[in-house]
């Protein structure tokens, strides 16, 4: 009899730490969502403010000054260019989305016929693909097709390149976590990693060489890319992990 109670309090000991080790666990995913979503949310905001400072300075700059249309047509340009960016904050980008977005500049071009549009037009389709070619960095393509991983197709000689050496340096680290939230000037990551010149420079072109940041224009801010985001995710997922093990 005292046999089998010890066994039913054990039984029941090991549910209740079967319960516990699931609400842990779960704790856990939970916090682990909570901070994938809102690094992404830091990066998008910080990806939204490149758009907008980039779409105003490019139109300001470069659209004919004198002009009865310039104020009508540059409304028109910066609500085309900002609804093509929330493409990008959206993380959901298509073929046929793109095609669109064609298509309708175009038929704005056709619209207007004054002597200097070439030159206002040639500054949107400037900034147009400018927004693509940030697309096509970020790799935000929505597809339904997932790739299966298979292991033995690893190549050891890109991921040691490309990810695994660019990653192995705690200042390079710190450029990377840096520019999650938002862009960063020269300055401002020679505070955060307290190296100077050259030695600033070597790191940063590590990174960019290997496409984990990018640079807004010559001696432009910094910024992370897509590739970059998804590898500090990753990061910190195995620290959680191996904080969890």
């Amino acid at each position: 009899m005292k046999s089998s109670k010890i066994s039913d309090t054990s039984a029941k000991l090991e549910a209740i730490h079967q319960d516990i080790k699931k609400l842990m666990e779960k704790s856990n995913q939970e916090y682990l969502d909570m901070m994938v979503s809102n690094l992404r949310k830091d990066f998008l905001d910080s990806i939204a403010t490149y758009l907008t400072d980039d779409i105003q300075s490019g139109l300001e700059q470069g659209m004919v000054d004198l002009c009865p249309m310039r104020n009508s047509c540059k409304s028109v340009f910066t609500d085309f260019l900002e609804d093509n960016s929330k493409n990008i904050r959206n993380w959901n980008v298509s073929d046929e989305i793109i095609t669109g977005k064609r298509d309708e500049l175009s038929q704005i071009r056709k619209e207007v016929s004054f002597d200097n549009c070439e030159i206002c037009f040639s500054e949107v389709n400037s900034l147009f693909e400018k927004q693509l070619n940030l697309i096509d960095s970020l790799q935000i393509y929505n597809s339904n097709n997932k790739k299966k991983i298979e292991i033995s197709a690893m190549d050891e000689e890109i991921l040691v390149k490309n990810i695994l050496e660019p990653l192995s340096n705690k200042q390079r680290l710190q450029i990377l976590k840096s520019v999650v939230s938002e862009t960063r000037s020269f300055s401002a990551l020679s505070e955060i990693t307290g190296l100077r010149g050259g030695n600033l420079l070597f790191h940063i072109q590590k990174l960019l060489k290997s496409e984990l940041i990018l640079q807004r224009h010559e001696r432009g801010y910094y910024m992370i890319t897509k590739k970059g985001f998804n590898l500090i995710l990753l990061l910190a997922e195995i620290q959680e992990s191996m904080l969890d093990g």
